[in-house]
């Protein structure tokens, strides 16, 4: 066992499987006491099943280390409260969030139901906001605090399917850069991961869905990629560094992680620009820069097809 994370609580919501169950056992490996949030839904969001987390807990317990299961729901403020509640009920105190939890709902824009968006923005984008809401009382009246959230490429990118998703995780972009502004003056950081790993919402996804999209001339996120390791335990080590001391100065990026390689986002920032000194635009004028100079060159991530 590592000594990075000695004397924390840790919070890992969506932590009975996959990336979160990888954070939470490895927190507990480096000392941190951890509560561990799942209420053992499916992938949709549906279902419930408290073993789950009561799982994780006994497997950190048995292997020496502290923990306790909750089993509620990030959707809800009163969720996200008890949920912060538990840690201070268990161990005293709160150091550190993890924010994993999240369901999927994939469909076409134009086939999306008000049910399908509406669940998962309250899974993701205020779940997210339920539990770092409750954990920022407590980290400024101690003027200290890890905040570690979950982003995705779906939103930074773009992924053709996932309007209610790739918005939520976008929302989480932002909203982390502005937890980090609001609370660095207090001594917290809040930082973002965007992940790549093989886990039951990947396994969701059809195993045509890359050809579909092509079909559709729609880029796909993986079009590119390269054989890699996707096991979801490989990103907790980073997060665990995230959450530790040795990163106390890391505040408000965006970091992708995958297998054994760890980018720094950019920051979005003007490329390039056009301008007209008498301050007002004409379309006579606009329209040649806009084509020739401002939008010369890019591409479209999803050219029109003829019908089939």
């Amino acid at each position: 066992m590592g000594d990075s994370l000695v004397d924390k609580v840790a919070i890992v919501t969506g932590s009975g499987r996959g990336i979160g169950r990888g954070v939470a056992m490895m927190m507990a490996e480096e000392g941190a006491s951890v509560v561990v949030v799942d209420p053992g839904v499916n992938v949709d969001g549906t279902g419930l099943d408290q073993s789950v987390a009561e799982g994780v807990v006994s497997e950190i317990r048995n292997a020496g280390g502290k923990a306790a299961a909750c089993m509620e729901s990030v959707a809800t403020m009163s969720g996200g409260e008890k949920i912060v509640q538990t840690a201070i009920d268990n161990f005293g105190k709160l150091d550190i969030v993890v924010t994993c939890a999240g369901i999927l709902r994939d469909r076409m824009v134009f086939n999306m139901s008000e049910e399908e968006w509406d669940d998962v923005i309250a899974v993701h984008l205020k779940g997210t906001f339920t539990v770092v809401k409750h954990a920022c009382i407590l980290f400024r009246q101690q003027r200290s605090g890890r905040i570690i959230t979950f982003s995705s490429e779906s939103g930074l990118v773009g992924n053709s399917g996932q309007a209610n998703y790739g918005a939520a995780k976008s929302g989480i972009a932002g909203f982390t850069k502005v937890v980090a502004r609001d609370m660095g003056r207090y001594g917290v950081t809040a930082n973002s991961i965007a992940p790549r790993a093989e886990t039951r919402m990947i396994g969701a996804i059809p195993d045509n869905a890359a050809e579909l999209r092509a079909r559709s001339g729609v880029a796909s996120l993986s079009a590119d990629r390269v054989p890699e390791t996707r096991d979801p335990d490989n990103l907790a080590p980073f997060i665990c560094y995230l959450a530790s001391d040795y990163a106390s100065t890391v505040n408000g990026q965006i970091f992708l992680v995958h297998g054994d390689t760890i980018s720094l986002m950019s920051q979005p920032r003007p490329l390039q620009a056009i301008y007209n000194p008498s301050g007002h635009w004409t379309m006579d004028e606009l329209a040649p820069l806009a084509r020739d100079v401002l939008t010369r060159g890019i591409t479209n991530p999803a050219p029109p097809q003829e019908p089939r």
